[in-house]
């Protein structure tokens, strides 16, 4: 027992796990995600639909898009951003993980004959011979990933983009890695059954990777039919400089930054922001 719980209160190094299909392709969990996705009363996996509305209004009109542009977003989800850009004609491609996302994106899409080319993947492994005028990435999706992970997105970007193409993204801010805490605990059935609809213990734990800027959200289930897994829940935080940095490196240059996806002025206090970026 007792090295067991050393195991699951032990630091691994910055990004040495990754645990993304346990995370969206279970079939328990995808559901509970779907379910976070689509409660407006939470912020945890989509933002609320006043503020999608909003952001897919300053994207569109921002960067002056109408029936003959491109777009494809990279982590769509059950489609709120993606259905809601065919809704004003434009030409949309969405990749995401979870098949139970897409199939309610595909199904809300269907009853309002949009067209829309919904990609079952994980959008480090998609490939396409198409080309976009504009390529999102949302709720600070980028973050999620580690460096190599990064940098293949950013050449994805890069390889995927029209001459005058643009890309807009979030990140979180060094504002709020600052304020992030360590800490370790357990719960029963952790955030009402969402690991599994079996009784299971959830050990939390919090790890702060301070030199690196990254936490980790580590997550140990132990169920009570005997299935242990691990979930592992990285961050990356960005100074402005740090995301400037990383995108020349990989042939990219922000053009414009905004405290978030809506087009609203920059906070440099603020927990995130957004930036619009191009070919350099």
């Amino acid at each position: 027992m007792f090295d067991e719980l050393r195991k699951i209160n032990e630091t691994p190094e910055p990004f040495e796990f990754y645990t993304a299909r346990d995370l969206w392709t279970d079939e328990h969990t995808s559901q509970k995600m779907l379910e976070y996705h689509l409660d407006e009363s939470v912020d945890a996996s989509s933002r609320n639909i006043k503020f999608i509305e909003e952001s897919v209004s300053w994207i569109v009109n921002y960067l002056d898009l109408d029936s003959g542009s491109k777009l494809i977003d990279f982590g769509c989800g059950p489609g709120l951003y993606t259905n809601r850009f065919a809704e004003r004609g434009i030409n949309v491609t969405g990749v995401d993980f979870s098949r139970r996302s897409l199939d309610y994106a595909k199904q809300t899409a269907a009853k309002s004959n949009f067209d829309v080319d919904y990609v079952h993947q994980n959008y480090l492994d998609f490939t396409t011979e198409g080309k976009f005028d504009v390529i999102t990435m949302i709720m600070c999706d980028y973050c999620a990933l580690s460096p190599e992970q990064r940098e293949i997105m950013l050449n994805k970007f890069r390889n995927l983009l029209k001459p005058h193409g643009k890309i807009v993204l979030d990140v979180y801010s060094l504002n709020y890695f600052n304020q992030k805490e360590e800490f370790a605990t357990y719960e029963l059935n952790h955030m009402d059954h969402f690991w599994s609809s079996e009784d299971y213990y959830c050990f939390i734990n919090c790890f702060k990777y301070n030199p690196e800027k990254v936490t980790l959200d580590k997550y140990t289930v132990v169920e009570t039919n005997g299935r242990k897994r691990v979930v592992y829940n990285w961050l990356q935080y960005f100074s402005v400089d740090s995301l400037k940095s990383e995108f020349e490196k990989n042939g990219l240059k922000i053009d414009d930054m905004y405290d978030d996806v809506a087009g609203n002025d920059y906070d440099p206090e603020s927990f995130e922001f957004a930036v619009v970026a191009s070919k350099k």
